[in-house]
């Protein structure tokens, strides 16, 4: 299969034909290109599952243009996941709410649940207006391997499984949607995100983040391997760790490079490495391009310690599952 990579109206009409044909494509939004199709095709979208080698027992995320395109996708909007919406969509959340009976199970891994995204990237809503339908998609990469935050990520991973790339230029957040479960009595926060733990607690006052043990996954990023470069990547607990880290790997011929931010980029000498930025922001628009970067020059990747609050606790939730929980 050749793999076209494509911007503009001229991307977005040819992704809309495919989709109604029953294919995928690759499109971006602001948290990471998605690999999408019709969520009411069954046959569609068991072509995602092939495409990244994705476990069936791992859901997809729906995605809508705007609030009207819930018809159909839930069952019951509680009041809580109204002022969720209304405050946070478009953006990068997915809600989780009760399925309707026409959404396949082959979406919600056989749940009676399903997440719900309204992406705030004009590009994808434009693509998903054109389909004239919602999109079921996840990461537009393979399963387990760095998420995609440009086209040409997409590509290295997904030329030759899929027919269409629409290129919407690098994704502005950098990172996975917070995923907050609206189906239980306390809403719960499955995957953390740009949209944090504290600005959802200002709009529905109790909320807790799950822990524990995953059986089965009502979100994506819940139980396998995610995220994680080609080569052994680890994390390194400030600026000292990280040097020795890299000095040891460096004896033993391993090509190290640490990925940190600006202020620990200035201490490492003449060492490599990949800056992040300083800001928040920045550290989570560039870090799974830095991890890109990072395997494709080195050997052994050392990600330094970026913080357990706000978006960097986030940002930490991608790393640790990138290293396997290997601090060093």
């Amino acid at each position: 299969m050749q793999t076209l990579v494509l911007k503009g109206k001229e991307a977005i009409e040819k992704g809309a034909r495919l989709i109604a044909s029953g294919e995928v494509v690759a499109f971006p939004t602001e948290t990471v290109y998605g690999l999408g199709a019709d969520a009411f095709n069954e046959a569609a979208v068991k072509k995602i599952f092939i495409a990244k080698g994705r476990p069936s027992d791992n859901p997809l995320i729906v995605h809508i243009a705007d609030k009207n395109g819930l018809q159909g996708l839930v069952t019951d909007v509680s009041e809580g996941a109204k002022a969720v919406i209304e405050k946070f969509m478009p953006g990068p959340i997915t809600v989780i709410m009760k399925k309707g009976k026409d959404v396949p199970y082959c979406v919600t891994a056989g749940l009676e649940t399903v997440g719900i995204r309204m992406p705030s990237h004009e590009v994808a809503r434009e693509f998903i207006r054109a389909c004239g339908k919602p999109i079921a998609a996840p990461s537009a990469n393979k399963s387990t391997h760095i998420s995609p935050t440009s086209a040409e990520h997409v590509f290295e991973d997904m030329n030759g499984a899929i027919p269409l790339i629409i290129d919407g230029g690098e994704c502005e957040v950098g990172i996975e949607s917070t995923i907050i479960d609206m189906s239980t009595d306390v809403p719960t926060i499955l995957r953390p995100g740009a949209i944090t733990a504290e600005m959802l607690a200002g709009v529905l006052g109790a909320v807790k983040t799950f822990s524990g043990k995953v059986v089965v996954a009502k979100a994506p990023g819940m139980k396998y391997k995610h995220y994680a470069p080609r080569c052994e990547t680890v994390v390194a607990e400030d600026a000292e760790s990280a040097i020795k880290a890299y000095d040891d790997a460096s004896e033993k011929g391993l090509n190290p490079v640490v990925i940190a931010k600006t202020g620990t980029c200035a201490l490492l000498g003449g060492r490599t490495h990949i800056d992040l930025g300083n800001t928040d922001a920045e550290i989570c628009r560039n870090i799974y391009a830095a991890l890109h970067r990072g395997e494709k020059i080195a050997g052994y990747i050392i990600c330094e310690h970026l913080g357990d609050k706000g978006v960097c606790g986030s940002v930490m939730n991608r790393v640790l599952k990138s290293a396997g929980g290997k601090i060093v």
